[in-house]
């Protein structure tokens, strides 16, 4: 099954946190699970902040990412496309709050779970949550915002 971000055209897949022509990024991967959106991403000893703990701004790159991946996905499904119609759809971020709930665990696999809170034009408001052996431990709101068709040409 393609993720959200198979659909992204080649030109802008280069995000270190979604791309997949960054082969240093996390190329994360974002399906839908009914009306959520799930992404998982086991974090690597690397991505420490104190020993046996992952780094808040991993945290917060695993929500931006997930969350404008779940902005484009919501769009296409709210207009009734197939995600990689014409036009493309990419969003990026225009907003980005996260709250750090309790420390997150080095070690486990992380599962984001993304809930569209608004579509409103070019706008989309997600709230993400990460979760650690099933305990969230962030939570976070991406304003995403529509990329302009030519943005980064």
């Amino acid at each position: 099954m393609k993720a959200f971000q198979d659909y992204y055209p080649e030109t802008l897949s280069h995000c270190y946190g979604c791309g997949s022509n960054n082969p240093h990024g996390h190329r994360i991967r974002t399906f839908w699970d009914g009306d959520e959106t799930v992404t998982r991403y086991t974090p690597e000893p690397y991505h420490t902040a104190v020993p046996g703990f992952v780094y808040g701004g991993l945290l917060a790159s695993l929500i931006d990412c997930h969350g404008t991946g779940t902005a484009a996905a919501a769009t296409y499904r709210a207009e009734g496309r197939e995600m990689g119609s014409e036009p493309q759809l990419r969003f990026v971020t225009g907003a980005l709050n996260v709250s750090y709930l309790k420390p997150t665990p080095l070690g486990p696999e992380l599962e984001i779970r993304g809930r569209v809170k608004e579509i409103k034009g070019r706008k989309v408001v997600v709230e993400a949550t990460v979760y650690a052996e099933g305990v969230a431990t962030a939570r976070g709101e991406v304003i995403a915002l529509q990329m302009p068709e030519n943005f980064g040409a």
